[in-house]
């Protein structure tokens, strides 16, 4: 057999992307990503997670402008017309994170969804290790913990500690939902679980994470957790008393919602 004819060997996979690579086969990761005003650094922020998985996996990078009142849309536009794995959403009217995360998901085509905070606060490389526990645990989702023991979160306050603390006995207690931090911003997701939580949701201000979870733990899929590591944008702000009794409203509300009413169940198949 002549030189030319030879088939070029198969390059070696980085041991860092086998589980990834494993899992999605020949689908799709999709990356779902909610911004609001961040015109000065979401350029960088797309690039960073371009460049990240470029080569290593098939994705998609789903980044939602979420009613930004500055020039994030323009940046996003942009960087679409750039970068053919971007695939941009414009919502016209500020929704929330919640908001934008289930809008994100409807425009997806991923078998499995990242969900990412745009400042990329928490570092997108972290989704490898969340991948290899997929694996191991054959978990339907894997979400960020500040309150693992093994996650690297700087100097975190002691208030915040505090709220995290009261916060996770709160959920414990009423939801019953076996996890300890539902509010990190970096999740992955298989898509079944997803395309049957959001249709259900009710995408409140503060509890939308605890929504999802729940949801998604309430009709059998399996949620582990994994460490961090957070880059905190600035100092960490105090909780104010205000926000405090949102959440404790908006938390009471899924709680009624789930065992007491049973909304969630009441809504057919949309799949």
């Amino acid at each position: 057999m002549s030189q030319a004819t030879q088939a070029r060997p198969t390059p070696p996979i980085d041991p860092e992307w086998s589980s990834a690579k494993r899992q999605l086969s020949d689908k799709l990761l999709s990356i779902v990503m909610p911004a609001h005003n961040l015109a000065d650094a979401i350029t960088g922020n797309l690039r960073h997670v371009h460049d990240l998985f470029h080569g290593k996996i098939p994705f998609e990078i789903v980044i939602v402008d979420d009613g930004s009142t500055d020039k994030t849309w323009e940046a996003i536009d942009k960087a679409a017309g750039e970068w053919p794995t971007i695939r941009p959403v414009r919502l016209v009217k500020n929704r929330g994170k919640g908001g934008a995360l289930k809008r994100g998901f409807e425009a997806s085509r991923g078998s499995h969804i990242l969900l990412l905070d745009g400042d990329l606060e928490l570092p997108p490389h972290q989704v490898l290790g969340f991948f290899d526990i997929m694996e191991k645990t054959g978990a339907d989702a894997v979400i960020g913990s500040k309150m693992h023991p093994e996650s690297m979160i700087g100097d975190y306050p002691w208030h915040r500690r505090l709220t995290s603390l009261v916060y996770y006995s709160l959920v414990k207690t009423l939801i019953g939902l076996p996890v300890r931090d539902t509010q990190t911003g970096i999740k992955l997701f298989k898509r079944a679980p997803l395309e049957w939580a959001f249709p259900r949701m009710l995408v409140k201000q503060f509890a939308f994470d605890l929504e999802l979870l729940s949801l998604v733990n309430e009709k059998g899929y399996r949620i582990a957790e994994s460490p961090i590591t957070l880059h905190p944008q600035g100092r960490w702000a105090v909780v104010k008393p205000g926000t405090v009794r949102q959440i404790v409203t908006d938390t009471l509300a899924v709680f009624y919602s789930r065992p007491i009413i049973k909304y969630y169940h009441a809504i057919g198949d949309t799949h």
